[in-house]
Parts: structure tokens; C-alpha cells; sequence
């Protein structure tokens, strides 16, 4: 029977081989069918709703569905969030598994605490100082400045706790905010307040705090140095600092914006020409008319300090080299003391009034000359 049945198919397949093949190909086509059928059956099987998680059970990270792609915020959040230590314990939450996919979201961000109108000056105060310090090429140059010459005692105090160093910065003793000492020149050193101290010592204030010389105020550090029986005092503080004193100690705050400017060029290239060659080994220059003066913080002032800020690191030149650019009050000075060789402070003035620059003011009074600029590496 079985030979009688199939024989005609056989006879049909040796007649028309491309049958047999058509057959096979749909059985294997079939048999993939199936497979993919049974594999999708058993995936909807185990997909059952994930169990809620109570606050006895934490969540399994690893339980929760694939989530459909979210945001760069939340991807960011989720990754920070995975980040954690492994000894934090697991958070533990009341909700569903799909509103644990959700708590990775970023959160509010957190209301900065209201400020008093005097706290946001200050605080804006704050900012201008520290992000002018940050940019001002004078702040990285260290000038010594004479502000007391050859005196037989000198008396210091600081609003803060003052360190007493040696000269290579060896802690030696501290001096108490808010008391006022002596020093006084002893046979082989400083005597301060009753205490035998080398013949060169540094005082240090706090970060950003001042100490006081006599009557006046003064930023940076102090060098107290013994020779020859008698005390000098020299303010060891960075240019920037120096030149906020000398602008507004030498001309009016209230001058216009380009006289100032002039005058901040003009003191810098001068104090720039005693800083690469001293008046001695101890100091650059002194504080008095003489040099230019220097009155500590009680003469800064905001317009002055802006005006040494927007030229910071300008200087006048000459072929590459720094002038020494003398300046007198008017032109009859300057005439008589420098033989008509610097500026007349006033005269800058004047100039300012009509229109103009600093630049221009510059160029008139020191013919032939340029205007340099000193930067830092990362300029």
C-alpha cells in the first residue's frame, strides 16, 4: 500500500525536481514560524507585572523594565546616581517599579537664601576684588617700599593676629589683634615689646587683612630690619596694591577717567624702574614725594583703583625698555625739576577735559615713546 500511494509523488519529484525544493524551503520557512511563535508566547509569560516594593523590600535595580530612551539630563542623573558608594545603603521607597525608573529625574533646584541689599553689596564688593586680584598681572610683582626710614622705635598693632617670622619664614612669636607694640633697635637686634627678636624680622597679617604703622594702614607684609641702630620699615606688597595707594595719594579721584588713567601708566613705569634697579638691597623705593607717595589704604579709592586696573601691566616705553617717566604737579615744575622732561599732572588734566586719550596724553608728554605691556603665562 505504501509503495502503490507514495510512488506516484516519487515519480512527480524525479519528473519535476524544483517541487521537491519549493517543499523543503516551506517546511524550513514553518519550522521558524514556530519557533519565533513559541519564544514570543514564552516572553509575554514572564513579563507579569513586577511586584509592588514595600519598605521592607527594596527595590532590585536590576528588576526594573527597559525604559525608552530618556534625556541627557536623566541619563546624567541615573549614571551620578549608580556612582554612589557601594557601602550607602539602598533607598527605600513605597512606590511601583515604574515610579522607581523615575526617580533617577533631576531634581528642583534649591532656592539660594534672600540677601539684604548691604549683603549684596558686600558680596558684590567681594567678587569685583577677588576677580580683579585673578586678572591684574601687578598683582604677581612683590615691591618693597620704605615706609619708615631710620627711625630710633616704631609702633605697629593689626586688626588681626600678627605672625612674626625670620627672614626665611621660621615662626618666631605672634603679635595680639588690637595691642599696640614697640619696636625699638637693641644692641644685637629688635627689641619688641620687651622681646629679643633677630635684626630682620617679618610680620604677617591674616589672608587679605592689613596691619598698621604708626597711624596708617597698610596691606601685604612688614620687614622690620635693624642697621645701623635704627629701624627701617619696609612694606613688602604686591603693585597692584601699591599703585591703588600712589594714583589716589598723587591726584584727585574726582579727575576724569583719562587723567587717572594716565597718571596709574605713568606711576607704574616709574615704579617699575626701581624695581629692576633698588635704591638699595633692602628696599625699592621710598613712600615720600621724593619717589612718589605711597599713604597705605586710607587714600584708595574705587575711581583711582579702576583706573590702575583697566591699564594693568602698561608701562611707557622706549625701544623695549621701561621709562622712567618723571611727573610734577604743573609745567612749571617739571620745567625747573626735570628741565621739561615728564608730565604735568595738571596739565594731563586739561588735556582729559578736551577729549583726550590716555594714550594720547602719554605720547604728548614723553615724546618717542610707546606704551609696553608686561603679561602672565596665561595671558
Amino acid at each position: 500500500m505504501l509503495k502503490i500511494r507514495f510512488k506516484p509523488v516519487t515519480q512527480l519529484f524525479k519528473q519535476y525536481p524544483w517541487l521537491l525544493l519549493s517543499l523543503l524551503a516551506a517546511l524550513q520557512l514553518a519550522g521558524v514560524l514556530v519557533v519565533n511563535r513559541f519564544s514570543t508566547s514564552s516572553t509575554a509569560s514572564n513579563a507579569a507585572p513586577a511586584p509592588t516594593a514595600s519598605a521592607d523590600s527594596p527595590a532590585d535595580a536590576t528588576r526594573s523594565p527597559v525604559a525608552s530612551p530618556q534625556p541627557k539630563a536623566a541619563t546624567k542623573s541615573a549614571t551620578k546616581s549608580a556612582a554612589q558608594p557601594a557601602a550607602q545603603p539602598a533607598a527605600k521607597s513605597s512606590g511601583s517599579a515604574s515610579s522607581l525608573a523615575n526617580s533617577s529625574a533631576p531634581t528642583a533646584p534649591v532656592t539660594p537664601p534672600q540677601l539684604t541689599a548691604a549683603q549684596q553689596r558686600l558680596n558684590e564688593q567681594y567678587k569685583q576684588s577677588f576677580t580683579n586680584s585673578a586678572t591684574s598681572v601687578d598683582s604677581l610683582i612683590e615691591m618693597r617700599v620704605a615706609i619708615a626710614e631710620g627711625l630710633p622705635a616704631v609702633t605697629l598693632s593689626g586688626n588681626s593676629e600678627l605672625m612674626i617670622m625670620t627672614q626665611e619664614r621660621q615662626p618666631l612669636n605672634s603679635m595680639a589683634a588690637g595691642t599696640r607694640y614697640t619696636a625699638q633697635p637693641s644692641a644685637n637686634g629688635i627689641t619688641l615689646n620687651g622681646s629679643e627678636l633677630p635684626a630682620v624680622i617679618l610680620i604677617e597679617p591674616a589672608s587679605d587683612a592689613t596691619f598698621n604703622l604708626g597711624e596708617r594702614s597698610y596691606r601685604g607684609k612688614l620687614m622690620l630690619v635693624n642697621d645701623g641702630g635704627k629701624i627701617w620699615a619696609v612694606n613688602l606688597v604686591n603693585l597692584r596694591s601699591y599703585l591703588h595707594s600712589v594714583v589716589a595719594s598723587e591726584v584727585s579721584p574726582s579727575w576724569p577717567e583719562e587723567a587717572l588713567k594716565a597718571q596709574s601708566v605713568a606711576a607704574r613705569s616709574y615704579a617699575l624702574t626701581y624695581y629692576f634697579k633698588p635704591m638699595s638691597s633692602l628696599f625699592h623705593l621710598g613712600a615720600t614725594e621724593y619717589y612718589q607717595v605711597y599713604s597705605g589704604i586710607g587714600r584708595e579709592a574705587a575711581e583711582t583703583s579702576q583706573a590702575v586696573d583697566a591699564t594693568a601691566g602698561e608701562f611707557v616705553s622706549y625701544r623695549g625698555g621701561i621709562v622712567e617717566s618723571l611727573y610734577a604737579a604743573s609745567d612749571d615744575i617739571v620745567a625747573e625739576a626735570f628741565q621739561g622732561n615728564g608730565m604735568s599732572q595738571l596739565g594731563a588734566l586739561s588735556l582729559a577735559e578736551q577729549g583726550y586719550s590716555y594714550q594720547q596724553i602719554l605720547a604728548g608728554y614723553y615724546p618717542s615713546t610707546g606704551l609696553g605691556k608686561f603679561v602672565s603665562d596665561n595671558q
